[in-house]
C-alpha cells in the first residue's frame, strides 16, 4: 500500500528528510533520516536518524505551520506524527491553523482525511476522489487554493481535481507550451522522487574587505553590468532547487539556476544490506551486498560508493571477494543463481546456475585455493566447484543450508549450516559425499558458521536459538554456548590476532563482542536500527570493524578499547613476550590480551631487520595497525615529512590525502599537467538578442574604429561582454585594465560565481579570493591559493600592499589551514584535523587536536616521534593516560606512564595516593616509584606541618597510612586564598588537584563529609573558571549549578556566595554570548558591570601551557547519530547527539564529550558522590 501525506511544500528550509523507499514490500527501510544545513560550512550534515516504523516508509511530509513536526506513513498502513525538537513521534501537538488534519491515499483511492484534534477528530473519507484508473503514487495539495489537489499516477498520467467547479469531473491539463524550457541529465539512472522548491535556501552574503567599488562615480563614468546570465534564460527558470532521490540511493539538492549540486550524496544502497567484506590486498574497500538487487564497493575513508555492480540481481545475499589481487567479487542472488563480477571492467564475467531458481544463502571463494568456489542455497545442496564451472562435490543436506566458511588452516576443509540445527564438516580430498563431523546441540537452525583464524580445529555457529556455539573439531564437542542475543544471530567474526575475541550481530539490533575463554560479554552496542547481518574487519587493520544491517547504514567500529593494555605496553616500550604470544598463552582465562596474528608478527620481522629508528617504526607500524581509517596513514607521512625523511620514500596515495605545504603546489601542478592531455570543448550559443543590444552594439563598433578604446569597453561591459572588454583594456592602461578586472571580480563575487578565480589571482587580489572561498566553506581551495601565493606564483601588485608581503600571507596561509582543520574537527575527524596542522609545520595545535579528540594512545606515539616540539603537549597526553589506567588492573601501567615525563615527582606522588591496596602493596608501589615509605611520609608530613609548608604536609600526609589529615590542611590553605580579592588560579588550583587524588574509600568516610562537602564545591568552583578559560562552554552552566545545588544542601563553610555564583554566570553568558550572534535581533549587550565581572574572572586565570586545547572536546563518532540506544543527557534533559557516558549510579548520562571536559577540570562526578570520574 502507498499510502501518502498532504502538502509537500516544504516551508522550512534548512532541513530535509531522506527516507529510504523499497519497492519491496516485506523487507522495507524503516528509518527517516534528517539532515541539517550547516551555515558555517554550507554543507548539509546528518542530524537523526529515527526509526518507529516496522514497515517499508512510503511518503512523508513537513506540517505547513509548524517547522518542527512532519508526518511519515509506512507499508503497514500506519502514520506517524513526529517531532524534530525531541526526535521522537508524537501526536499530540500539531496545531494547523486551516484545520488540523492529515491526507493520506492508497491504491486507486479513495483520499482519507485525519483530523488529529478538536471536536470532530477522527478519520473521514473525501466524497468525490475515488475509483481512479490507475494507481496513485504522490498527491500534492495546491498551496494557494483551498482543496485544490493534484494526483500523480504509476501510468505517468495526472488528475486535477478541483471541488469548486463541477463535482466530480477530473480533467487532465497539460502545460502551456508543448515543449520543456530546459532539461537537466542529472543522472544515468532514473528518478524515485522529484520536489522542487522556489525558494532558495538562504546562503550567507559574502561580503568582501574592500569599500564598494561604486561610492565615488558619476552614473556616467561606469557601466552597470546586466548579471551573468546562463545561455536560455530568455525565458529563464524561476531561481529554484530540486530535491532528487534516484533509484541508485543517490539522494541530492540541485540549484537549477547555476546547475550545480548544492548537495549530493551519490550512491547509496535503498535497502537491507545482508553482508559485507573488505578487500583482501585493500583494507580501505569494503563491498557490500544488498536487498536492492546490487553490490557496492565503498572507500572507508572518504565514505563514499566507489563501484557499483550492474544490479536487477533480484537479492544480493551474499558476496565473497577473490583472493589477493583478482579485483573480482563473487555474489549469491535469491533467484539468478551465482555470479562473478569483474569490479574494475564493471560487468558480469560468470554465472552459476546449479542450483535452478533456488536462493543461494551464502558464496565463500576458498582463499587458500583460489580456482574453488562453494555456494549453499534453499535447494540443501552445497556445490563446490572451479572456476569454469566443473562442478567438483555436492554435498547434499536434510534441508535448506544457510551458510559455509572454508577452514583457514586446512584448504580441503569445509563448514556448513544447516536448517536442521546442525553443522556439518565436510573433508574434499576424500570422494565421499558424507560430513566427516556432524554437531548436533543448537536447539533452532543454524545460519552462519565461522573457523578461528589462529586456532585450528575451532569453530563457531550462530543460531536462530540466539546463541553461538564454539566447538572444537578435535574433540568432537562443543566447548562454549555464548547468551545474550534476545533473537536470531546472524553476522559472526573472530577476531584474525587476538584469539579469543569474537563477534556476533542479531536480529535484536545489537552487536556483541565475546570473551570466548569464560564466555563473559565484553561489550554490547545499539547503535543500528534494526537486524545486524554481516560483520568483517581486515587482517592489516584487525581492530577496525564494519557492520551492515537492515537500516541499510554500514557503520564502522574500533575494537581497540578491548585491547587497551596492550597498546601501553607498546608505548612504554615493554618486553616483546608482553606484546606479541602463541595462541595458548593468549587463552588463559583471565591473561592480558597478546597479539597472535600475521600482521602483529610481520611487524616483529620488519623491526628485527632494522638497525636504526626502531622504536619510531614501532609506534608508526603499530599505531597503523591499531587506528581506526580515515587518516592515520595520512598522519604519520607527515610526521616523517616533518622529521626530514626523503621525498622519494613518500608512498604513492600520498597526493590524495592533506599534503605538507611544500608538497602542496608540486602535486596539484603535476596533477594539472596530466588534465590538460584532455581537450577541454568550450561550451557556447546563445539566444536572438533585441534591438537595444544590436544598438549598443554598432555604437561600440563605432568608438573602436575611432580609438575609442576606453568607450568600447564600457559598452561592451554594458553588455555583459566582459571578455571583449578584458582583452582591450590594456590598449587604455594598465591601471584602468586591473580596475576593470576587480569590477568584474566584485561582480562575481556577488553572485557567488566561481569564474571569479582567475581575475583574482591576475590581479593579485589573493586575500579577498582566499575569504570569498573561506566565506563558502571551499576550505581546501582557499589553502591551495594560499599556499601557491607564499611560494611566489601570484604576483601581487605592490600597490596593494606597502608592507613587506612575505609574513602577511604565510599567515594567512596558517589560517586558512586552521580552519580546514576546524572543518574537520566539526565534522567528528580529529586525525585529519591534526594533519591540516601538520601540513603547515604546527606541531603544537596537531596534538590539541588529537588530544581534543580523545586519541591520546595516538597522540602519544606521534608526539614521541616528533620530539622536543611537541614534547609540553606530549606529557600532559602522558598523564591523561595515566588517569585512564588508575583502575583495578592496570596501576603498573599507569604508574609506566607518567615515568616516561621527566618531571614526575608529584605525579607519581598522586598515583600513589589514590592508589587502594593494602599497606604492603602501598609500600611496593612507593619503593617501584621511589618514593618514602608509608611510616616515612607520616613523619615527613608532620615535620612539614610544623614548618608551616602546606603543599608538602598535603603530600606525604596523602601517602601517609592516615591521608585524611591532609584534607584540613589544604582546604583551609584554599578558604583562606579566596577570601583575599585578588586570588588567582594559580594559588589554589596545585593544592586542589592534589587533594582530590585522596583514596576514595577515605574521601566517603562519614567523619570527612564536611571537608568531603567543601573539597567538592571548591573543586567544582574553580573547574568552572577552568571551564570558561578552556571555552567548554556546554558545561560552564552545569558546573556553575552543581556548585550552587552542593551550597545549598550541604552544611558547609567557604567564602563561595550563591548569589555571586549566579550573578559570574550570566555576566559569562552576556560577554561570551555576544561574540556568537552580535547580529541577532533580541541580543541585549552585556552591561558594563557583566563586563567588569566577566573580566575580573578572568584575569583570575592563568595561561594555559600548551596552546590549542582551547574549544569543546570532540570525539569521533560525535556526529553520529545513533539509532535504537536513545539516551537522555542529565546536563541538558536534550538527547545525546554520539558517544553516551554513563554515571556511577548506571543510570545518569552525559555525553561522552562533556564528560570528557568535565573530568580535565573537574576530576568528581557530577552526582556529587566524591567518585572520581575516568572517561578517557
Amino acid at each position: 500500500t502507498n499510502g501518502h501525506v498532504t502538502d509537500l511544500h516544504w516551508c522550512y528550509w534548512h532541513l530535509f528528510v531522506q527516507v529510504k523507499m523499497s519497492q519491496v514490500k516485506q523487507v522495507g527501510l524503516l528509518d527517516v533520516i534528517l539532515s541539517s544545513l550547516d551555515h558555517r560550512y554550507n554543507e548539509f550534515k546528518l542530524r537523526a536518524i529515527m526509526s518507529e516504523h516496522k514497515k517499508t516508509i512510503t511518503a512523508i511530509s513537513w506540517c505547513p505551520q509548524n517547522p518542527e513536526v512532519f508526518a511519515s506513513a509506512s507499508a503497514d498502513n500506519l502514520l506517524i506524527i513526529w517531532n524534530v525538537a525531541e526526535q521522537k513521534a508524537t501526536t499530540s501537538c500539531w496545531c494547523w491553523n486551516a484545520g488540523d488534519s492529515v491526507a493520506f491515499v492508497s491504491h486507486r483511492g479513495p483520499l482519507y482525511i485525519w483530523t488529529i484534534s478538536g471536536p470532530d477528530s477522527g478519520v473521514a473519507v473525501h466524497k468525490e476522489a475515488h475509483s481512479f484508473l490507475s494507481d496513485i503514487c504522490l498527491f500534492r495539495w495546491h498551496p494557494l487554493k483551498k482543496g485544490k489537489v493534484v494526483f500523480g499516477h504509476t501510468d505517468g498520467s495526472l488528475s486535477i481535481f478541483q471541488p469548486d467547479s463541477q463535482v466530480g469531473v477530473l480533467r487532465i491539463w497539460n502545460v502551456s507550451r508543448a515543449t520543456p524550457l530546459d532539461n537537466f541529465k542529472l543522472k544515468k539512472t532514473g528518478f524515485h522522487a522529484l520536489h522542487v522548491l522556489n525558494s532558495p535556501p538562504a546562503k550567507k552574503s559574502f561580503s568582501t574587505n574592500s569599500p564598494s567599488k561604486n561610492h565615488y562615480t558619476s552614473s556616467t563614468s561606469e557601466a552597470v553590468p546586466p548579471p551573468t546570465l546562463s545561455q536560455n534564460q530568455a525565458f529563464s527558470l524561476p531561481p529554484g532547487h530540486a530535491v532528487c532521490c534516484f533509484m541508485d540511493g543517490g539522494v541530492g539538492l540541485y540549484d537549477m539556476g547555476t546547475k550545480k549540486w548544492d548537495f549530493l550524496r551519490d550512491l547509496g544502497h535503498v535497502e537491507t544490506i545482508f553482508d559485507c567484506k573488505f578487500k583482501p590486498d585493500d583494507p580501505n574497500l569494503l563491498a557490500t551486498a544488498s536487498f536492492d538487487g546490487t553490490i557496492k564497493v565503498w572507500d572507508i575513508n572518504t565514505l563514499t560508493a566507489v563501484y557499483t555492480s550492474p544490479g536487477n540481481e533480484g537479492v544480493v545475499y551474499s558476496l565473497s571477494w577473490a583472493p589477493g589481487d583478482l579485483n573480482c567479487i563473487a555474489g549469491a542472488t535469491s533467484r539468478n543463481g551465482a555470479f562473478i563480477w569483474d569490479v574494475k571492467k564493471g560487468k558480469m564475467i560468470t554465472r552459476f546456475n546449479e542450483h535452478g531458481k533456488n536462493g543461494i544463502f551464502c558464496v565463500a571463494w576458498s582463499h587458500k585455493d583460489s580456482k574453488r568456489i562453494a555456494t549453499c542455497s534453499g535447494d540443501g545442496f552445497c556445490i563446490i566447484r572451479t572456476l569454469d564451472g566443473k562442478v567438483l562435490h555436492k554435498y547434499k543436506h536434510p534441508a535448506a543450508v544457510f551458510g559455509c566458511d572454508w577452514s583457514q588452516n586446512n584448504k580441503d576443509m569445509i563448514a556448513t549450516g544447516c536448517e536442521d540445527k546442525n553443522v556439518r564438516v565436510y573433508y574434499l580430498a576424500t570422494s565421499s559425499d558424507q560430513p566427516l563431523k556432524v554437531f548436533t546441540g543448537h536447539t533452532a537452525k543454524v545460519f552462519h558458521v565461522r573457523w578461528s583464524p589462529l586456532r585450528e580445529g575451532i569453530l563457531c555457529s550462530g543460531s536462530d536459538d540466539g546463541t553461538v556455539r564454539i566447538w572444537d573439531y578435535t574433540q568432537d564437542a562443543c566447548i562454549n554456548v555464548l547468551s545474550g542475543h534476545t533473537a536470531p544471530v546472524r553476522g559472526l567474526m573472530w577476531n584474525t590476532e587476538v584469539p579469543y575475541l569474537l563477534t556476533s550481530g542479531s536480529w535484536d539490533y545489537t552487536i556483541r563482542v565475546w570473551d570466548t575463554r569464560d564466555g563473559t560479554c565484553l561489550d554490547t552496542v545499539y547503535d543500528h536500527g534494526a537486524d545486524v547481518y554481516g560483520l568483517t574487519c581486515h587482517p592489516s587493520r584487525p581492530f577496525t570493524m564494519a557492520s551492515c544491517s537492515r537500516d541499510s547504514t554500514v557503520r564502522l567500529w574500533s575494537l581497540t578499547p578491548l585491547i587497551a593494555p596492550l597498546v601501553v605496553n607498546i608505548l612504554t616500550d615493554h618486553s616483546w613476550d608482553d606484546i606479541i604470544g602463541n595462541t595458548d598463552r593468549a587463552m588463559v582465562p583471565g591473561a592480558p590480551p597478546l597479539l597472535c596474528g600475521k600482521i602483529s608478527k610481520d611487524i616483529k620481522q620488519e623491526l628485527d631487520k632494522l638497525s636504526s629508528d626502531v622504536r619510531m617504526k614501532k609506534l608508526r607500524w603499530f599505531s597503523e595497525c591499531f587506528s581506526p581509517p580515515g587518516g592515520s596513514h595520512n598522519l604519520w607521512d607527515l610526521v616523517a615529512v616533518i622529521n626530514g625523511q626523503d621525498d622519494s620514500l613518500l608512498p604513492q596515495n600520498y597526493g590524495q590525502g592533506i599534503m605538507h605545504m611544500k608538497h602542496l603546489v608540486r602535486f596539484k601542478t603535476s596533477e594539472a599537467q596530466e588534465l590538460t592531455i584532455v581537450k577541454m570543448s568550450k561550451f557556447g550559443g546563445g539566444i536572438g538578442a533585441p534591438s537595444k543590444e544590436e544598438r549598443l552594439k554598432n555604437a561600440a563598433e563605432i568608438h573602436i574604429r575611432l580609438g575609442q578604446i576606453q568607450r568600447y569597453c564600457e559598452l561592451m561591459v554594458e553588455l555583459g561582454e566582459w571578455e571583449k572588454a578584458l582583452s582591450v583594456a590594456p590598449g587604455v592602461s594598465m591601471k584602468y585594465w586591473k580596475k576593470l578586472m576587480q569590477r568584474r571580480a566584485d561582480q562575481l563575487m556577488q553572485e557567488g560565481n566561481d569564474d571569479v578565480i582567475p581575475y583574482c589571482i591576475a590581479t593579485g587580489e589573493v586575500k579577498k579570493l582566499v575569504n570569498f572561498f573561506t566565506s563558502r566553506g571551499q576550505l581546501k581551495e582557499a589553502v591551495l591559493v594560499a599556499q601557491g601565493a607564499c611560494e611566489g606564483n601570484i604576483h601581487v601588485f605592490h600597490l596593494l600592499f606597502s608592507y613587506p608581503l612575505s609574513p602577511s600571507l604565510s599567515r594567512m596561509l596558517h589560517r586558512v589551514c586552521k580552519e580546514l582543520a576546524e572543518w574537520y574537527f566539526q565534522d567528528g575527524r580529529a586525525v585529519l584535523a591534526a594533519c591540516c596542522h601538520l601540513a603547515v609545520d604546527n606541531a603544537e595545535l596537531a596534538m590539541a587536536s588529537l588530544i581534543r579528540g580523545n586519541e591520546l594512545e595516538l597522540a602519544v606515539c606521534v608526539g614521541t616521534v616528533l620530539g622536543e616540539s611537541a614534547s609540553k603537549a606530549t606529557h600532559y597526553v602522558l598523564e591523561l593516560l595515566a588517569r585512564k589506567y588508575m583502575t583495578t588492573a592496570t596501576w603498573d601501567l599507569a604508574a609506566r606512564l607518567l615515568q616516561m615525563i621527566p618531571d614526575n615527582e608529584i605525579l607519581l606522588a598522586k598515583l600513589c595516593a589514590f592508589y587502594p591496596g593494602s599497606s604492603a602493596e602501598i609500600n611496593d608501589l612507593h619503593e617501584k616509584c621511589g618514593l618514602p615509605t608509608l611510616e616515612e611520609c607520616k613523619e615527613l608530613a608532620e615535620s612539614a606541618h610544623a614548618e608551616g609548608k602546606v603543599l608538602p604536609a598535603v603530600k606525604y600526609y596523602l601517602l601517609s597510612p592516615e591521608p585524611e589529615k591532609a584534607l584540613p590542611i589544604g582546604i583551609t590553605y584554599v578558604k583562606e586564598q579566596l577570601s583575599s580579592p585578588d586570588w588567582t588560579m594559580d594559588s589554589v588550583y596545585h593544592i586542589l588537584d592534589l587533594l582530590s587524588y585522596i583514596r576514595t574509600d577515605r574521601l566517603i568516610l562519614p567523619k570527612c563529609s564536611e571537608e568531603r562537602n567543601e573539597l567538592l564545591i571548591l573543586c567544582g568552583y574553580i573547574g568552572a573558571l577552568f571551564a570558561i578559560g578552556r571555552q567548554y562552554s556546554s558545561i560552564v552552566p552545569a558546573l556553575y549549578e552543581y556548585t550552587s545545588q552542593l551550597l545549598k544542601r550541604r552544611e558547609v563553610v567557604v567564602p563561595l556566595q550563591i548569589e555571586q555564583l549566579s550573578v559570574e554566570l550570566e555576566a559569562w553568558r552576556a560577554c561570551t554570548y555576544s561574540l556568537k550572534v552580535a547580529d541577532d535581533a533580541l541580543y541585549n549587550p552585556p552591561s558594563e558591570a557583566q563586563k567588569r565581572e566577566y573580566s575580573q574572572l578572568l584575569s583570575r586565570m592563568s595561561e594555559e601551557p600548551i596552546k590549542g586545547l582551547e574549544g569543546p572536546d570532540y570525539v569521533t563518532g560525535s556526529n553520529l547519530p545513533s539509532h535504537s540506544d536513545v539516551q537522555i543527557s542529565c546536563f541538558t534533559g536534550l538527547r545525546i547527539q554520539g558517544p553516551a557516558f554513563f554515571l556511577e549510579d548506571g543510570k545518569s548520562a552525559i555525553s561522552l564529550n562533556d564528560a570528557l571536559m568535565w573530568a580535565k577540570v573537574n576530576p568528581f562526578s557530577p552526582l556529587g558522590t566524591g567518585i572520581r570520574l575516568n572517561p578517557f
